[in-house]
């Protein structure tokens, strides 16, 4: 990624270059893939290593798994559409889980800002990951209020004066996970995302599951990194190495045995 000396950093969904296998599962959703997303002032995702995806070996998958990779498929192709009422009602849901007892002005208002946004239009940072990154972030307020409210308000350890932006960091996490998941191939292409369709196929929420355990170990690397704002991304690869180590982990049975999942309360 060609640094212009601006406070951006573009990141591109990366086309794989073939068509997906049909599927008992149809969707709607718009295609994502191949469009210019900006993921933070100064952020960007760690996850395209510039390797030769081609030359990587394919995984054989059950009936099952097929079906459930599919329907994941068909969620990350889903664009934010700020014009549809169920995505509107998912970022109100989302500020409501946030911040309670604050009332939200609009959907476009300046108070976003207080979240981790780029600016005071939450649909424009969508972009990175689609609608599937609001899906992440209102999954893990519900399933794990605590330690979703104590990444918001970074109220665990010694924090940094310049910290990263929550929601901003919470799309670059969805992004990340696609990509070393390898979600968007017919077949996963590596062992990590043939281990992840076993979790899978046992749990249709295993991809918002595994998102609030990278996030929450996202911040615990941040902690033991004495990490600051120009640290993200070293911090962001030092997660996705670990999370890649636990999933391959002989005596990992679902995702709760991962040891990053003690993290979560």
């Amino acid at each position: 990624m060609e640094d212009r000396g601006e406070s951006f950093v573009a990141v591109r969904r990366i086309s794989q270059g073939f068509e997906r296998g049909n599927s008992t599962c149809h969707s709607s959703s718009e295609v994502m893939a191949g469009s210019t997303a900006w993921l933070g002032r100064g952020l960007s995702c760690v996850c395209a290593q510039g390797t030769d995806i081609d030359a990587r070996p394919s995984f054989d998958l059950t009936p099952a798994q097929e079906e459930c990779l599919q329907k994941l498929q068909n969620r990350i192709d889903v664009a934010y559409d700020g014009s549809i009422p169920k995505h509107q009602e998912a970022l109100r849901a989302l500020w409501k889980a946030a911040f309670p007892v604050e009332e939200l002005h609009g959907l476009i208002s300046e108070q976003w800002k207080e979240m981790g946004w780029q600016g005071k239009d939450p649909s424009t940072d969508f972009r990175g990951a689609g609608f599937i990154s609001l899906e992440n972030l209102l999954y893990f307020a519900r399933n794990f209020p605590k330690s979703f409210q104590d990444l918001l308000q970074k109220q665990e350890g010694d924090r940094a004066l310049w910290e990263y932006p929550f929601a901003v960091a919470g799309v670059n996490i969805t992004f990340m996970l696609i990509q070393i998941l390898d979600i968007e191939a017919i077949k996963p292409r590596n062992l990590v995302g043939a281990t992840f369709l076993k979790f899978l196929a046992e749990n249709e929420s295993a991809f918002d599951l595994l998102y609030c355990i990278t996030f929450k170990l996202m911040d615990h690397q941040w902690l033991a990194m004495h990490a600051s704002y120009m640290d993200f991304n070293t911090v962001m690869k030092s997660t996705r190495r670990q999370i890649e180590r636990e999933l391959l982990e002989e005596n990992i049975k679902r995702l709760e045995d991962l040891p990053s999942y003690r993290l979560l309360n």
